[in-house]
């Protein structure tokens, strides 16, 4: 299981944008809600719970960034074991070994009463949604009351992978930061900084990320690594073996088993979208329907309860059909 932001304090997502939110705190012009735009895993969360380690009154520790806080600090250690009272989090909830596909409106309403209360151990109260492309469409409505009638010091964080999507009138009252793709070379300093991981391996979890750091860690163990190679030599090799779906498809049991489907279903579609880009001319774009076809899935798996098992042997199925077409 990767780390979670909340509990980051070394990797800093970016400079430029901790500086300017310092810049603007400095100044006594904070903005009351923050939209964070990037990739999936480019630093928006971790941004976020740094931030608001900074509000709530964590001592700065520049080594570790201009929003940099000792994992020791008390304000640190509140906030990692997810008790500080002037903290508020909106995430996906996980009932039942599974987790919901948005963030429900009953979540949403916890925000006024939240920012109604004065802060209790800090000069801010502070709320991070991970993220808003999760709120439903009562949650989204639910969040905008609260972005209308701005609370006094309280401060809103809201991570977007796809901030298009997001409501005009959400977007139009927030103040907007976008995180920057990470270059492979980056990437690969990152993980071999973080991780000690040999160059080879740094590179090629550097290479499979997309320019998302989180992906980049996530992928730098040797787990991921095989399940990268698994799934590539399904989509680029021969004829998929058969015991070796069975195998792999009988370890999606329970709550470690969407892990290890999720984890899976991420590399296959990566590598589809490889195989659409490297086709020779005319071959091209069935991998691209393909992509698109694949890319739903996980998310369609999860809302109906799909048998992950079915779900795999549907997508070997396209794949395969998809290599016959000559």
């Amino acid at each position: 299981m990767s780390e979670h932001p909340r509990d980051r304090f070394d990797l800093v997502p970016d400079v430029a944008a901790e500086e300017a939110f310092l810049d603007a705190l400095n100044r006594g012009r904070l903005h009351h809600a923050w939209l964070l735009c990037g990739v999936e895993g480019s630093g928006k969360a971790t941004f976020a719970y740094r931030a608001a380690r900074r509000l709530l009154g964590a001592a700065p520790d520049p080594a570790r960034g201009p929003l940099g806080a000792s994992p020791y600090d008390p304000v640190s250690q509140l906030v990692s074991a997810q008790s500080h009272p002037d903290l508020l989090v909106l995430e996906r909830l996980v009932e039942g070994g599974k987790q919901k596909k948005t963030i429900s409106v009953d979540q949403a309403r916890d925000l006024p009463g939240f920012f109604a209360k004065s802060p209790s151990q800090a000069q801010y109260r502070v709320a991070i949604i991970d993220a808003a492309d999760d709120l439903n469409v009562n949650a989204a409505n639910a969040l905008l009351k609260i972005l209308e009638e701005p609370p006094e010091r309280g401060v809103l964080f809201l991570a977007t992978h796809a901030p298009g999507r997001l409501l005009a009138t959400i977007r139009s009252r927030c103040r907007r930061l976008s995180f920057p793709i990470w270059t492979p070379d980056q990437l690969e300093t990152l993980v071999r900084n973080r991780t000690g991981a040999e160059p080879d391996d740094a590179r090629l979890a550097a290479d499979m990320a997309g320019g998302s750091p989180g992906a980049a860690l996530a992928l730098s163990s040797g787990t991921m690594q095989e399940v990268d190679a698994l799934a590539r030599s399904w989509v680029f090799g021969a004829a998929v073996d058969r015991a070796e779906q069975l195998a792999v498809a009988d370890g999606f049991r329970g709550a470690e088993g969407q892990i290890r489907f999720e984890s899976l279903m991420d590399r296959l579609i990566a590598a589809v979208k490889a195989r659409a880009l490297e086709a020779p001319a005319g071959q091209g774009a069935r991998w691209a329907e393909l992509w698109a076809r694949l890319a739903e899935l996980p998310d369609r798996t999860a809302a109906i309860n799909l048998d992950r098992a079915d779900v795999l042997a549907g997508a070997l199925a396209d794949i395969a059909r998809t290599k016959a077409i000559q």
